[in-house]
């Protein structure tokens, strides 16, 4: 079903071993997502990131966010800030 934006209050973010208990016994959230990975920066590397504004970010949208389709979420998700993923170029260039 199509979800509000306006639900987004609804959204939680836990590493609680319950949630995932309760979630096993049917009396967990409706929507979930289970996210296992790695992710680390060296020193000053993650600051170095945000400075030179090397990330993006688009408005938070409960239906991008809960969408099964994980092969199209990225280009969705630039789409919902104006950028075509197939414009993007490879490499950074300096003018």
């Amino acid at each position: 079903p199509t979800r509000r934006s306006s639900d987004l209050h609804d959204v939680s973010l836990t590493a609680s071993i319950e949630i995932l208990k309760a979630m096993a016994s049917g009396e967990g959230p409706v929507h979930a997502m289970l996210a296992l990975g790695y992710a680390g920066w060296s020193a000053g590397q993650l600051e170095s990131e945000i400075q030179a504004n090397g990330g993006l970010h688009c408005p938070p949208d409960l239906n991008l966010l809960f969408d099964p389709d994980l092969e199209g979420k990225y280009a969705r998700a630039l789409a919902k800030i104006g950028i075509d993923l197939a414009k993007l170029a490879p490499e950074a260039g300096h003018a």
